[in-house]
């Protein structure tokens, strides 16, 4: 099951997000959260906030980089239930967000928020250090060859 949540790219963000596979990796990863390493996805305490309130029973935040978008790829977010073999699972207090091995080529060491404001409020991926340049509208980029 996937419900579709809308996102938007910026800079800012905070705290680091341990890296797991499988629920064995998931436990030992939630107890080593500090440690900073490649291939890790950060998020910030507004983030981890929001998808205590929007998630129910097993579900978390899915982020996936597709082909498209004014610079090149773009950024979806849904929330879904299902984890693949090739997930990369990623937790911090409760809160679960997931992406694909091979998205997560495209956003390691970048950080996810939530940013609430008049007229919009939505998941961003900020300080994605894999992203050469972003569009004004904010939800596409280039990656750094």
């Amino acid at each position: 099951m996937t419900r579709g949540v809308e996102f938007v790219e910026e800079d800012g963000g905070r705290p680091l997000l341990a890296a797991s596979r499988g629920p064995q990796a998931r436990r030992e990863a939630s107890s080593s959260s500090s440690e900073a390493g490649e291939g890790q996805i950060h998020l910030t305490d507004s983030c981890v906030q929001r998808l205590l309130e929007i998630t129910e029973g097993s579900e978390f935040l899915r982020l996936e980089v597709e082909g498209g978008g004014c610079s090149g790829f773009q950024y979806k977010f849904s929330l879904d239930t299902v984890i693949n073999p090739d997930d990369r699972v990623f937790e911090q207090g409760g809160a679960r967000v997931v992406v694909d091995s091979d998205s997560l080529a495209f956003v390691k060491g970048a950080q996810v928020d939530f940013s609430q404001e008049l007229i919009r409020s939505s998941f961003q991926v900020l300080n994605n250090p894999q992203a050469q340049q972003g569009c004004s509208c904010g939800s596409s980029f280039s990656v750094k060859l």
